[in-house]
């Protein structure tokens, strides 16, 4: 019993001793006394030099970047979209009655001219009544002349001379009917043009209303396309543009129409361009695209890489001011050439970054070195068409 007592009291010791000793704290210092008698050495003397200035870090030179100042130049304005080339005229031409084809004078691919005869229908009464209608007129017209000398002579009542003038205004009637019905007939071409499909044959019966053959005009051919109402400001009648045809065939001509209601789905507006077609050569329904030229804008030509975007997303490009800092510079593209922008809106005493210009920031400082001038002659001779 006496032994259980000692044990308990010896174990209460050990766990008060050993509880006042993590209460000091001195625990921690074992193993790392060493280490910050070390470090504290150094320590010490950067406290005894509270006076002595910290090293500054070194500047960065600033970026160098080649600028230009491009030549200026008068360039009309170029406005490039998408077209499809369309006959001047272009009609189906029918049968105003029903009958057998007599005659068909016409191939495709012939050319005709206005009132030529393109298809004739057999004949069925209608030239007998015609001929009837011309006797029926001149009997009237002996009645009536007789009718006039009686009337003067007084043996013929007033009345009976107004019954034959309305006798041969009846039989002038029937006359211009039995006309229309044989020319009913005969297909006319409308205008001079080119017969590009014909429907029928020789001999076949043709209800009233077939489709006989289809009429184009293709002089001028007309290209049309879709100007965006942005654009439009720079487009006016008589403008001259150029259409390059899929073929790569390039031809001149100039605007003869602007529509005046946007396409509510595109928001854009029609234009026709009217390029002489003397030959035919060019056929209707080829992809084009077209360039209508504006008015002339005080421009500089610049290649491609020099544009940029903004932080907020503006097009422009970046150049340098009188203190060499970067600032950024909105533009108008006046023309795409194969080899270069035609840019207008940028001030003429502007030093353009053309290399190095996406790795500055506006506002920054720069260091300018002049770019070769070569490049910008180049450039510049093409927009001019001058070597």
């Amino acid at each position: 019993m006496a032994k259980i007592r000692y044990n308990q009291v010896a174990a209460i010791v050990v766990l008060v001793g050993f509880a006042a000793w993590m209460g000091t704290g001195k625990f921690s210092s074992v193993g790392s006394a060493a280490a910050e008698g070390d470090k504290g050495q150094p320590a010490a003397q950067h406290a005894q030099t509270p006076d002595k200035p910290a090293a500054e870090p070194a500047k960065e030179a600033p970026r160098t970047v080649a600028v230009v100042s491009p030549p200026r130049l008068e360039h009309a304005r170029a406005i490039r979209i998408s077209g499809l080339t369309e006959a001047d005229k272009r009609a189906v031409l029918a049968t105003r009655a029903g009958g057998i084809i007599a005659e068909l004078p016409v191939t495709e691919g012939d050319r005709v001219k206005t009132g030529q005869t393109i298809l004739v229908l057999a004949e069925e009464g209608q030239q007998a009544a015609l001929e009837l209608a011309q006797q029926l007129v001149k009997q009237r017209e002996a009645e009536l002349e007789a009718a006039r000398r009686l009337a003067k002579t007084g043996t013929m009542p007033k009345l009976q001379l107004d019954t034959a003038v309305s006798a041969l205004a009846q039989a002038q009637s029937q006359l211009k009917a039995a006309q229309a019905e044989l020319d009913r007939l005969t297909v006319v071409a409308p205008f001079d043009g080119l017969i590009d499909k014909v429907n029928v044959e020789i001999g076949s019966a043709a209800p009233q209303g077939t489709q006989v053959a289809t009429l184009l005009s293709l002089d001028p051919v007309v290209v049309k396309g879709e100007v965006s109402e942005r654009d439009l400001r720079f487009v006016r009648t008589g403008d001259k543009a150029e259409a390059k045809m899929v073929n790569g065939e390039a031809m001149t001509g100039e605007v003869r129409y602007i529509g005046r209601e946007a396409t509510p789905t595109t928001r854009t507006f029609r234009v026709e361009i009217a390029i002489a077609n003397p030959d035919d050569k060019i056929p209707a329904g080829m992809t084009s695209e077209i360039v209508l030229r504006g008015e002339t804008a005080d421009s500089v030509v610049l290649p491609r890489s020099v544009v940029t975007l903004s932080a907020k997303g503006d097009l422009g490009i970046r150049a340098v001011d009188k203190d060499n800092k970067v600032v950024f510079v909105p533009i108008d593209i006046v023309d795409d050439m194969e080899n270069g922008l035609v840019l207008g809106g940028i001030a003429a005493d502007a030093r353009v970054i053309v290399a190095g210009q996406e790795l500055v920031t506006e506002g920054e400082t720069v260091k300018p070195v002049a770019a070769d001038p070569e490049l910008i002659k180049k450039l510049v001779g093409e927009a001019t068409g001058t070597n």
